[in-house]
């Protein structure tokens, strides 16, 4: 599997970055590491026999390397170009996150949300207001029934 993963590893490596290295780390995973860009991804194997844990951390100044600010599973069958954009993910993560060293907390996909758009102008839409006016219409006729008016 190691091998594997080296391979996979070096292919991956000409697909996200011209400038590269790619070593092994001592839990016998594979390091990708773009000093241009100041990241670094890491290959694993996973608990599936055909899936690989994707991490993906800064370099520090002085070249050391960022505890993982994401990770994720990926398929080894899915090619090198699906692997790629799970990467490219993970590393647009990366960027997009706080600048202090340590550790972001994990997300799962699902508690990830979209931001929600300023308001502005109205709090109320149109549609809104059909809703109230249809329902005083109903009260009124109500009301009106039960007073013995209609």
């Amino acid at each position: 599997m190691s091998g594997q993963l080296k391979d996979i590893a070096t292919e991956l490596a000409e697909v996200l970055w011209r400038e590269h290295t790619v070593y092994r780390d001592r839990a016998g995973g594979v390091v990708i590491r773009g000093e241009h860009v100041q990241r670094w991804i890491s290959l694993a194997p996973s608990a599936g026999r055909d899936e690989v844990l994707l991490r993906a951390g800064r370099i520090l100044e002085g070249g050391t390397t960022a505890p993982a600010r994401s990770e994720a599973v990926a398929g080894l069958s899915a090619g090198t170009g699906e692997l790629a954009a799970v990467c490219r993910l993970l590393l647009a993560e990366t960027a997009a996150g706080p600048t202090a060293a340590g550790p972001a907390p994990r997300r799962s996909r699902s508690s990830k949300r979209r931001p929600r758009p300023a308001r502005r102008g109205r709090h109320t839409s149109p549609a809104s207001w059909l809703v109230v006016v249809g329902v005083v219409a109903v009260l009124g006729l109500y009301m009106a029934r039960a007073t013995g008016r209609v």
